[in-house]
């Protein structure tokens, strides 16, 4: 009785998506959360995927895009990503489900006896499987907002799409709605505005048993009040609950342009909620500092990834934080290491003020990014390496400084008589390909007068990983011998996590991933400082 008396509090909105994909489903349920949070209401966030895969860390970046870490070392999808940068709420394991892991799990109990020689079906089995995983995030929170990947009509998504109607049948359906993300064309040729896809979109929603409560219409025009009551005429939609949802020049304008056009008014009503007055003033700070920066500066990502941006989602959303905190609009050069590694030309990095080299996985661009850093070390431009990019670093010091021809990581080339880069002895380098991987939260410690340091201001921190290769402590007393600085590193003294540079305007490479814990209200401080000298470096070169 009390568990059902919970679940009755709870408010529950659920995003989908029609027409084609890529519309912003993401953004748009980070965003709804992060009206309802400036409203006083505590939020979780869910992403519903409907590939087969348990989890994205296997798959190809260029098919999926960026494979998102959480604290508890959960790969996960991209728009939990969103969800950390626009709310308060912490993603984990639990926030993201894939059709695989639900299979998975329903097989599992079969094999285990557990239906007690029932015929395991989809219904009910597999969609009470994904509505009991919806429940148990519910748990603390006023509203769950619960994304369903693809687009209405793909059948790999039916059987989350059938949870989600028998939903509003299992609780209170006043603490149920639909939010249904279409796309309104413009015409340019005839420049009118076409509803024909969204109400094909939300035809087939409702075939499948979903009316939408509120539809999001993505277009480049704001809708007219006539065709806003022909979308809701022909969707059974009330008409304040037809929203324009504009394109935005940033992705930090969405919360404050659905709340203009009316989202969070026909939200709170709809769940049986006091109409409250959000407080966006973070988002108007946010927002202001992005029209009106002071300067810009250019930075080089030297990547093997760069034909599809969405592999490097955060780290392109932690510069633009960096650029937030100060005040400057951060252009991205994108270098393709591979074409570095061809042309042997650092030509391409000549204009710009801060060089960073990414993370990654294989032997693909490597010597074009340890290029990069050669360049950035010996022109004493601002430097940072994230992951993949610390073993650059590292790999190009102690071939360059150190003197140790041929030096590399086992990871590329297992045979070279300098491993700097190896995995550590207890680790199993033999069965699954995500056994030998250190993923999630770590604790790393600081030393003071450094530039980790300078940025942090603590002696102690807790950042993301996502590797499997550390640095090799065989050549740790020779490297640091030779001017490498070691700035962070485990509690225990075995891990190192930052090298440094002395003599050097600003050169840092850690192991972890910082941009999994940046967000446009709290950037984090390596992109903050990151840019802060990059732009000295620009101001120096006279280049403002």
């Amino acid at each position: 009785m009390n568990k059902k008396t919970s679940r009755k509090k709870v408010k529950f909105i659920f995003v989908t998506g029609g027409v084609l994909s890529s519309l912003g489903k993401g953004i748009a349920a980070a965003s709804i959360g992060s009206l309802l949070e400036s409203c006083g209401l505590k939020v979780t966030l869910m992403k519903l995927d409907p590939y087969i895969n348990i989890d994205p860390g296997t798959m190809n970046p260029f098919q999926h895009g960026e494979v998102y870490v959480t604290d508890d070392g959960a790969e996960t999808d991209l728009d939990l990503g969103h969800y950390e940068r626009f709310t308060q709420a912490r993603m984990g394991r639990v926030n993201n489900i894939t059709a695989g892991r639900i299979y998975d799990e329903v097989i599992q109990k079969e094999r285990r006896g557990e239906y007690l020689g029932s015929t395991v079906q989809v219904i009910p089995h597999v969609t009470d499987a994904i509505k009991n995983h919806i429940h148990n995030i519910s748990k603390g929170v006023d509203v769950v907002i619960c994304e369903i990947g693809g687009t209405v009509g793909d059948i790999e998504s039916l059987p989350f799409l059938e949870a989600i109607r028998q939903f509003r049948f299992d609780i209170n359906p006043n603490n149920v709605i639909y939010i249904h993300l279409t796309l309104v064309p413009y015409m340019e040729s005839s420049d009118e505005l076409k509803t024909k896809p969204t109400q094909h979109s939300v035809q087939k929603l409702r075939e499948i048993g979903v009316q939408p409560d509120i539809l999001l219409c993505r277009t480049q025009k704001k809708l007219t009040k006539e065709i806003k009551d022909k979308i809701a005429l022909f969707s059974n939609v009330q008409k304040d609950s037809v929203i324009t949802a504009m394109d935005v020049k940033s992705i930090y304008q969405v919360p404050l342009s659905l709340h203009q056009e009316g989202l969070t008014k026909a939200i709170l009503p709809k769940l049986g909620m006091a109409k409250k007055q959000p407080d966006l003033t973070n988002w108007e700070t946010v927002n202001l500092n992005l029209d009106k920066p002071k300067g810009e500066v250019n930075i080089a990502v030297v990547g093997k990834y760069i034909g599809l941006k969405e592999s490097y989602k955060s780290l392109v959303e932690a510069l633009t934080h960096g650029g937030i905190s100060n005040n400057l609009r951060v252009n991205i050069n994108w270098v393709d290491a591979e074409d570095l590694e061809k042309n042997q030309s650092t030509g391409v990095l000549e204009k710009s003020d801060g060089i960073l080299v990414p993370g990654g996985f294989g032997e693909r661009g490597i010597e074009g990014k340890i290029l990069a850093v050669n360049y950035a070390r010996t022109q004493k431009i601002p430097f940072f390496g994230i992951c993949l990019g610390m073993h650059c670093a590292v790999i190009e010091f102690a071939r360059s400084v150190a003197k140790l021809k041929n030096a590399n990581s086992a990871e590329f080339s297992p045979d070279s008589p300098y491993l700097i880069i190896d995995l550590m002895p207890d680790q199993d380098a033999k069965g699954k390909k995500g056994g030998t991987m250190r993923l999630g939260e770590y604790p790393c410690q600081i030393r003071k007068n450094t530039f980790a340091y300078k940025a942090y201001g603590n002696r102690e921190v807790l950042e993301r990983h996502r590797h499997r290769y550390e640095f090799n402590n065989e050549f740790r007393l020779q490297l640091e011998e030779a001017g490498l600085k070691i700035s962070g590193f485990s509690p225990n003294g075995n891990l190192v996590e930052i090298v440094e540079l002395d003599g050097h305007p600003w050169y840092l490479a850690g192991q972890f991933h910082p941009e999994f814990k940046s967000s446009p209200m709290k950037p984090h401080p390596l992109f903050r400082d990151f840019i802060a000298n990059s732009y000295n470096n620009r101001v120096n070169n006279q280049r403002v």
